[in-house]
This record gives structure tokens, sequence and C-alpha cells, in this order.
């Protein structure tokens, strides 16, 4: 119960990140995209994301376990794969045409824009698509 409530209050501090920092508005996200209308106020979204990450990740990283796990659950693969590559192409496409990525697509459900439920609705039959045809070809080998 106690990690429960832990996750949701920081998936509300998170929300309201996204919420505060613009990242729920599509129409900031295509701006900072376009090179020829560019709206340069996202970099400070990034730069504050990427500071806390860089001053904490290494102190974080030097306890034996995280708070609230056993372990640290840290991806060992780096190596560049097609379905990464296309999956990266995918998403970042997918961003820059409707200006959401899940996570602020999930906070601006709230909104209850039609925009945003086709996107979070195509999202989600999109990635069960994927595992169709994921299995589909794993069963098959």
């Amino acid at each position: 119960m106690r990690r429960s409530l832990i996750s949701f209050l920081v998936g509300i501090l998170f929300a309201l990140g996204l919420g505060f920092g613009g990242m729920t508005q599509p129409q900031k996200i295509i701006s900072f995209l376009n090179l020829s209308a560019w709206d340069p106020s996202l970099i400070f979204v990034m730069v504050g994301a990427i500071g806390v990450h860089a001053i904490l990740y290494p102190l974080i990283r030097k306890r034996k376990s995280p708070l609230f796990e056993a372990q640290f659950h840290v991806p060992e693969r780096n190596d560049l794969t097609p379905s990464l590559i296309i999956g990266s192409a995918i998403f970042g496409i997918g961003w820059g045409l409707a200006g959401y990525c899940p996570g602020p697509a999930i906070v601006s459900l709230v909104s209850g824009q039609s925009a945003v439920i086709l996107f979070v609705g195509m999202m989600l039959l999109g990635m069960a698509m994927y595992r169709l045809v994921e299995r589909h070809f794993s069963s098959s080998k």
C-alpha cells in the first residue's frame, strides 16, 4: 500500500511538471520543433530535467539499493537494434506530427479533448498491434 501511494504521488508530481512545463500543449511542442517559427521556451524544461538528472543520478547510484526496492533495475543492453531504431523513428515522427508523446498525452486526457482521446486510443492500438506482431513472429521461429 505504501509503495502504491508513493508511486501515485510521484506520478502526480510528474504530471504537474509536464503541465507547468508546457509539455501538454501540442502547439508548443510543434513550435519547438518548427525551425521556421521556433519557440525555444522548452529548452528550459529540457535543461532543468537534464540538470537534475546529471546531479542526482550519480548520487543515487552510489546507494546499495533504491529506497523502495531491493535492487536497481538498470538496462544492461546498450546495442542498437533495428527495432530500437524503427521504434525511435516512429516515436519521433508521431511526436512531431501530433505534438504529444505518451506521458503528456495521458496527462492531457483530463482535458477531455477529442484529439487527445484519439491520440491515446491510437497509441494503445499501436501497442496492441505491436504485441500481436511480436507474438506472431516469435512463435513462428
